[in-house]
């Protein structure tokens, strides 16, 4: 496969320069783009397994003399927790306390000691059962007459605004991948219209000895899957490097606010690949070129 007689000078033209590194560019885009699709499936696939079932229960806090203030609130908790207890459908209400709610704010307001002096609202989680679907207008009704103001955060909202614009960009990045693959096609049918063109008088010297089509266009096809490795292993080593710094710059990123970019291995294994699949595109590009252009010129 990977040695193999030639009876055409491929080396002395210009395309053993110029295609690998064109190919080379190609898997660079197509790796970031596939890397980047493939990274925001786990990303959503994690948010949904994290968030499904779950929801937050706001309280708002009480008002007056701080430490009335901070009786009352923590009364309104415990009177929501009593009503989301009671409700069919919910598994636990745990009331997060001060230092947990600080954790949360912390990203925003840098130290939690301001905590102390503000009025913070009450977060209840909540964990339902599996597949419960609960009436939330009439859960909110229940729990705003328990604890005035208490609001409803179901997760599946915003969630699924994320997962349509996860989708959406996991679509534009498997349109971006096709394009690679189309120009990368077309490279080298442009290329080896520029070698059919070059070996003219050598490809008219092996017809006249009785070589057939397919084995001249054996010939360019094995030259065209050698530089499209080439070229695909130059692009996946350029591309690695650039994968692991943005990892790195996301995992530096304070308060969580970029999630962990990370690939499981059967996607590292899928862009490994890449440098082969491109490889094998640009051999049959070039074979089916071949084929076409020597029907021609007979």
């Amino acid at each position: 496969m990977f040695t193999q007689r030639t009876d055409l000078p491929f080396g002395n033209d210009s395309n053993s320069r110029f295609l690998p590194w064109m190919v080379a560019v190609m898997v660079f885009l197509a790796t970031i783009a596939m890397s980047g699709a493939l990274a925001l499936e786990v990303i959503l696939d994690r948010w949904n397994h994290d968030v499904t079932g779950t929801m937050t229960i706001q309280i708002m806090p009480a008002t007056g003399e701080a430490a009335e203030a901070n009786r009352e609130t923590q009364h309104r908790v415990d009177a929501a927790v009593k009503v989301l207890l009671t409700t069919p459908g919910v598994a636990s209400a745990r009331p997060l306390d001060l230092a947990q709610i600080g954790k949360l704010l912390e990203p925003w307001l840098g130290s939690t000691e301001l905590l102390a002096d503000l009025p913070v609202p009450r977060l209840i989680d909540v964990t339902l059962h599996d597949g419960v679907m609960l009436d939330l207008p009439s859960l909110e009704a229940r729990l705003s007459a328990a604890a005035p103001e208490a609001s409803v955060e179901d997760h599946q909202v915003w969630l699924s605004k994320l997962v349509r614009l996860g989708h959406g960009l996991e679509i534009l990045a498997i349109l971006m991948v096709g394009m690679v693959a189309v120009a990368t096609a077309a490279t080298v049918i442009y290329a080896t219209r520029t070698g059919l063109a070059i070996h003219r008088s050598v490809i008219e010297v092996l017809h006249m000895i009785g070589a057939q089509d397919d084995y001249i266009a054996r010939q360019f096809a094995h030259s065209s899957l050698m530089l499209g490795l080439r070229g695909g292993t130059i692009g996946l080593g350029l591309a690695l490097p650039a994968l692991m710094t943005i990892s790195w710059l996301a995992g530096r990123t304070e308060g969580g606010l970029i999630p962990e970019l990370a690939l499981r291995p059967i996607h590292w294994l899928m862009l490994a690949c890449l440098p082969l699949a491109v490889a094998y595109l640009a051999m049959v590009a070039a074979r089916l070129t071949v084929h076409r252009a020597l029907i021609r010129m007979t």
